[in-house]
């Protein structure tokens, strides 16, 4: 099928490991100039060599902490003629409301929540003279499905939600699309460090960890990527101001 991405301009945030650098490889295979940002310059050069060596791709690495004052509009100054971002940074720990203090609480959200905000905010203002681009935030079913144990993650994931649904339906009129989706959990190490915080509190032995994921249906990188290529696409042209939960209930 063909995507429509070839020559499109990317920026990935959070693209040194994980679901980020899977979107990265993506949409290197599809023929896309990227652009990872990541805090880690060793994880973003090694990125950044192996798609070169396996694609052939046109890679651009900014190192980067988006909780930085003044970070996000440095970046999205360096890439402000982009035709897709994609908003994936993000380390909210586990915890319940007693465990997580206001301190915690802003340190997460200053780069989960607010990063997306402050980024699409940036980049939106910039495509929308050109009268086209797309914005894919990927956010977490955690949003959906409201676990105690994740409470920073439940709010923030759901506030996100709410703010990719109102700026899509009020972006499309200037020809710039935001949408987003909800991956479940997907087999990155940070669900394992996430789950380790969960298992403690919940069984008070954090080896226990594997237990949280027996019901649940693991998700792969690749496929979260998968569906943000379909979105940052032609073939979702028509689409904005919606969110595709990757999970189930």
């Amino acid at each position: 099928m063909e995507l429509g991405l070839k020559g499109k301009s990317v920026l990935i945030t959070g693209a040194s490991k994980g679901i980020g650098l899977a979107c990265a490889h993506a949409f290197a295979a599809e023929g896309s100039i990227v652009h990872i940002a990541a805090r880690s310059a060793d994880l973003l050069a090694k990125a950044r060599e192996d798609m070169r060596t396996r694609y052939g791709a046109a890679v651009h690495t900014h190192v980067c902490d988006l909780r930085a004052k003044g970070a996000v509009k440095q970046l999205a100054d360096a890439c402000a003629n982009v035709d897709v971002l994609v908003n994936n940074a993000g380390d909210i720990p586990g915890g319940n409301i007693e465990a997580m203090d206001e301190e915690r609480w802003r340190h997460a959200w200053e780069l989960k929540v607010f990063g997306y905000i402050n980024l699409t905010r940036e980049m939106i203002v910039r495509m929308k003279p050109r009268g086209k681009g797309v914005i894919v935030n990927v956010v977490g079913m955690a949003g959906v499905t409201h676990p105690a144990e994740y409470i920073c993650g439940t709010t923030g994931n759901a506030a996100l939600e709410a703010f990719t649904k109102g700026v899509g339906k009020g972006s499309i009129e200037f020809g710039v699309r935001v949408l987003g989706m909800h991956p479940p959990a997907t087999r990155t190490d940070r669900i394992i460090s996430l789950n380790k915080t969960i298992a403690k509190q919940k069984f008070g032995d954090e080896s226990r960890w594997e237990e949280l994921l027996k019901t649940q249906r693991m998700m792969e990188p690749e496929q979260v990527a998968d569906a943000v290529l379909f979105f940052a696409s032609e073939r979702a042209s028509y689409l904005s101001g919606m969110m595709l939960n990757l999970g189930t209930y």
